[in-house]
């Protein structure tokens, strides 16, 4: 009995402190400014959940897409959105400004 009393108890921790708990994400702060991604090469470590924290300083929408993060999201201007992203491998990541394509360009980088 007092074996499944340690078991239950394991499982109930492994249920609170298990993956995709809000601290184990890692937050990647993006500004549209002048149709441009300030940072342009964001970088965040491989294998966390993401959270890109993307703010539209400029008047004008933009809309931030990625084939590769499989995103596609409008920020109005002057205003904050927040994106969802997996654990990601090591590498790079496209992005763009759908309605500035010509300067708004980015990578974000896996390490």
């Amino acid at each position: 009995m007092r074996l499944m009393k340690i078991i239950a108890a394991a499982l109930l921790l492994g249920c609170l402190t298990g993956p995709g708990r809000a601290a184990d994400e890692v937050t990647v702060v993006i500004t549209i400014k002048n149709h441009r991604f300030e940072p342009a090469r964001p970088k965040a470590p491989a294998g966390v959940p993401l959270l890109l924290r993307i703010t539209n300083a400029d008047s004008t929408p933009e809309e931030f897409e990625s084939k590769s993060l499989r995103v596609e999201r409008v920020i109005a201007g002057g205003s904050t959105s927040v994106i969802k992203v997996r654990p990601l491998s090591s590498g790079s990541y496209t992005f763009f400004g759908e309605f500035n394509d010509a300067t708004a360009q980015g990578t974000l980088v896996i390490e």
